[in-house]
């Protein structure tokens, strides 16, 4: 045995019709099990206790009902050729990890391997390191996902949810759906016709994640691993939690936003004096120059109505209050999702 291995004895049957004597296959399991943060990847060593050989090409492993647990991201012939390597990385999901074998030439057999909670707290901002986004392809998913929902709902203004009923639902709205895996059901259900296509994030799939549907942050202070289920993280977050405990502040230079990016304001004459627009960028629907989109919240006695600006008519709007520029004391700057939050 291989000092820091574990191993796991596997019966695999070699021959489909049974005329040959199945010999054994030995797993080796790291003792130590992975963090669950979404990138750590382990090594498993698959081979055969008699010396016969395996044929990656032959055999499938994959994560049964995986909900953010991880993936079997490659199977390959040790060089010594002894041996196959199953690469498998982590999900966000703590807990056991069941992989599922099988192929041509083998019963179907499985094995489980265990992850723990990521506790990091890179930039101590309260966000969770296992819910970043730290693969660029997956930022840009998230930004196209967040952008998209946004601006459709601005566009289609007629039909929005209703649970869209202010700046800050409208974000949390994109937010969270921008989280989600994009496939016939989610279209299906969203009902919200054609959209531009674009890949999804990679590392999670809402709400497989340890804080399950309770994405924002209610409070202040550096991520906790008691914070997942004492009442720190919820559904719901209005416009003044979002800028302090779910964002960063970036520049008061609009100029430097980028799609996904949030403008603040703090109006005082205002019932709810904290407001948020979502900068969109180019348009996703055909649109040229950038465009900024936002839920007016409650207008009076009326229910408020989403609007799409483009950002050159919000800089020279009528009233200076809600211009975006660094010499209004009432705009409080870009601000940027503390999950896209990249290490300098």
């Amino acid at each position: 045995m291989r000092a820091g291995f574990a191993v796991s004895i596997l019966v695999l049957c070699l021959s489909a019709c049974g005329q040959r004597r199945p010999p054994q296959v030995i797993l080796e399991i790291p003792q130590k099990p992975v963090v669950a943060d979404g990138q750590s990847r382990m090594w498993l060593r698959l081979r055969t206790q008699d010396g016969r050989s395996l044929n990656p090409k032959d055999i499938s492993i994959r994560v049964v009902e995986s909900d953010g647990r991880g993936r079997v991201e490659r199977v390959v012939l040790e060089k010594s050729q002894e041996q196959l390597l199953v690469e498998v990385i982590a999900g966000v999901n703590p807990g056991q990890m069941t992989l599922d074998m099988r192929g041509e030439s083998i019963r179907e057999s499985r094995v489980r391997v265990d992850s723990v909670l990521a506790t990091g707290d890179y930039f101590r901002d309260g966000t969770p390191d296992f819910l970043r986004l730290s693969m660029p392809q997956d930022r840009a998913a998230f930004r196209h996902w967040f952008t998209v929902l946004a601006e459709r709902q601005a566009i289609s203004n007629a039909t929005i949810p209703t649970e869209i009923n202010d700046c800050a639902a409208l974000l949390r709205y994109a937010y969270r759906e921008a989280m989600r895996r994009h496939d016939s059901t989610w279209a299906s259900d969203s009902n919200l016709g054609q959209l531009p296509a674009g890949p999804d994030i990679a590392k999670y799939t809402y709400p497989y994640t340890p804080l399950g549907p309770r994405l924002f942050r209610t409070k202040e202070g550096e991520f906790n691993p008691a914070d997942i289920a004492d009442g720190t993280f919820a559904e719901f977050s209005d416009a003044k939690t979002l800028i302090t405990s779910n964002t960063h502040f970036l520049t008061r230079d609009v100029r430097l936003a980028q799609p996904g990016d949030l403008l603040f304001f703090r109006q005082f004459e205002q019932s709810s004096p904290f407001h948020s627009m979502i900068f969109v960028g180019r348009s996703h629907f055909g649109d040229g120059g950038d465009w900024v989109v936002y839920h007016t919240g409650p207008i009076g006695k009326r229910q408020g109505e989403m609007r799409r600006v483009r950002m050159q008519a919000l800089l020279a709007h009528p009233d200076a209050r809600w211009r975006p520029e660094i010499s209004n004391p009432k705009f409080l700057g870009v601000y940027r999702w503390n999950i896209l939050r990249e290490a300098k």
